[in-house]
């Protein structure tokens, strides 16, 4: 079985040290990174974000170690600018300043095309999973057969239970308030002709400015020959997202016999899915789930468990299998981001305690290890 290259790329919010709000410092901070990461870092649609992306790896503790020291860059320029970087889906404290959009053609185009959609309470941050090497018609089908597995990864990432002073009520609002921008659900199942009409048709009619901005939770990545997983909240605890990874890469090594046999794929209905995922967003792993495949309500935790088994030979065949165990019952254990910032607000009634904690998670074990 091949063992695939997996990558991550995360999305930080930059907050006041003595605030906790969300700071328009990106410009500055991106440039006291570029002479060093490179392409490594780059701005996102806020000027109150920033994204680090890893480069292929094929090796889980090397996927770690560039997590850790991509987090100690971004914490150390932030300090530099009077911010520390927060891996939250959303922020948790409304900013005290006016959030502006990063300088670029296509983000002030965006910011113009879609104006109702430029809010504070639509400020998100994900967590996305790269992996190849993967030609588009590769990706598309394996794209196919992972779909239905993709509400079971989001319920491990969930991180965004309280937007702008309140709590959602949700465990991951980022989902829903992501899910405003055009594309954003579970792919359409297409093979790469279908695909290329299908967004060239919306690029033409005006519902997309350019490809890139396909925001289905799994594609074909349109700069580098991946399939790209774009289910997950950006996580502070490095442990899930290392988790996350790992499932991704031995779910699609798994899958890849069948895409490779030219097997169909499963074909859950879009609003069965779509269930499925807003149970997701809703409870993560600490309430009920809907099994796509069979269109019943079961706990999540045990559709976690089910995955892990469904991508045993692809995580057995890269060596993972054992981590990923030890991971998934860590994650129990502790909980997801979500469950972590109620009870931190739950013990102190401070939501600046809970950014506290996020950073501390964010960025403590890369300034510890630098």
């Amino acid at each position: 079985m091949d063992v695939l290259t997996m990558g991550v790329e995360e999305e930080y919010q930059l907050v006041d040290r003595l605030g906790r709000t969300p700071v328009n410092r990106a410009p500055e901070v991106i440039r006291a990174l570029v002479g060093r990461l490179g392409d490594q870092v780059q701005a996102e649609f806020y000027n109150a974000q920033v994204e680090i992306c890893t480069r292929p790896t094929a090796d889980r503790e090397d996927l770690r170690d560039q997590l850790v020291r991509l987090r100690c860059a971004v914490a150390a320029a932030a300090r530099g600018a009077d911010c520390v970087p927060v891996a939250s889906g959303t922020p948790v404290m409304l900013p005290a300043e006016p959030l502006t959009v990063t300088d670029s053609d296509r983000y002030r185009r965006m910011a113009s095309r879609y104006a109702a959609l430029v809010s504070p309470y639509r400020l998100v941050c994900g967590c996305h999973v790269h992996v190849g090497t993967l030609d588009r018609g590769r990706a598309l089908a394996l794209g196919n057969h992972m779909r239905p597995w993709l509400p079971v990864l989001q319920s491990i990432t969930v991180n965004s239970p309280f937007v702008c002073g309140r709590d959602t009520g949700l465990a991951s609002w980022r989902s829903v308030a992501h899910s405003c921008w055009p594309t954003v659900g579970p792919p359409p199942v297409l093979d790469e002709a279908q695909y290329l009409a299908h967004v060239d048709g919306l690029v033409s009619s005006g519902v997309l400015l350019d490809r890139r901005m396909v925001y289905w939770h799994a594609r074909p990545s349109e700069h580098v020959p991946t399939l790209e997983i774009r289910i997950a909240d950006a996580n502070a605890d490095l442990d899930t997202v290392v988790l996350t990874a790992l499932l991704v890469r031995g779910l699609a090594g798994t899958l890849l016999a069948a895409v490779d046999a030219h097997l169909p794929p499963p074909e859950p209905a879009e609003h069965v899915l779509r269930s499925a995922h807003r149970l997701a967003a809703a409870y993560g792993i600490d309430g009920p789930g809907l099994d796509p495949s069979s269109g019943r309500v079961e706990e999540a935790a045990l559709l976690v468990e089910r995955l892990l088994e469904r991508a045993a030979p692809g995580l057995a065949a890269a060596g993972d299998l054992g981590a990923a165990v030890a991971l998934w019952d860590g994650l129990r254990r502790r909980g997801t981001g979500a469950r972590r910032q109620r009870e931190v607000h739950a013990a102190t009634g401070s939501l600046a305690a809970v950014v506290d904690s996020l950073n501390v998670a964010t960025a403590g074990m890369a300034v510890q290890a630098a």
